[in-house]
């Protein structure tokens, strides 16, 4: 099961200030694992507890965020990025850097979120479950965050199959190991 953050864990600003540059080499450490670049221009960073932590003190440092109501509404949202039980959470960040190339294949592109799948070592596809708050009619937004529903199964893919990009890459041992190691909670 994933681990969700708890508010205790959550540090003051000064506190978090302290140990900051420990805890950030630590996460940017892990995320080294959970980033999967697929095609040109989708990169996702799988996410755990760690990260989603570091997220929630980030954003609080950035926005001066102290108030008990902020820090649980931050929480809450980043929380979301993880999922529930069987469930590996992503950030998929769609990266290019020429404004109107990007404007341009994002409204493209909108039908994107129903290509996107895990494939599990037995061949099975399992698709990528899209926050509909981050697609509107005309295109995507250049940052979403997918769910991927995949029980208690091993991943050793990732693809897409949108007619512009048809990319497929297959996991690391190391990114197996960290998204398996989700599943159960590690």
């Amino acid at each position: 099961m994933m681990n969700k953050v708890r508010r205790d864990e959550v540090l003051a600003v000064a506190d978090y200030m302290k140990v900051r540059d420990e805890f950030r080499q630590s996460v940017m450490a892990q995320k080294a694992d959970r980033r999967v670049h697929l095609g040109e221009h989708l990169t996702f960073l799988f996410e755990n507890h760690d990260t989603v932590l570091y997220q929630i003190q980030e954003m609080m440092r950035a926005e001066g965020i102290t108030g008990e109501s902020g820090i649980l509404h931050e929480i809450e949202t980043y929380n979301e990025l993880l999922g529930e039980n069987g469930e590996l959470g992503a950030t998929l960040l769609i990266e290019i850097d020429d404004a109107a190339e990007r404007d341009r294949l994002l409204r493209r592109w909108r039908n994107l979120p129903g290509t996107l799948y895990l494939e599990t070592a037995d061949g099975d596809r399992i698709p990528a479950v899209f926050d509909s708050r981050q697609v509107d009619a005309d295109r995507l937004s250049s940052v979403q965050y997918v769910i991927f529903p995949v029980g208690d199964r091993v991943v050793g893919k990732l693809g897409t199959s949108h007619p512009d990009i048809d990319a497929e890459v297959g996991l690391t041992p190391r990114q197996v190991a960290a998204l398996s190691g989700d599943l159960v909670g590690a």
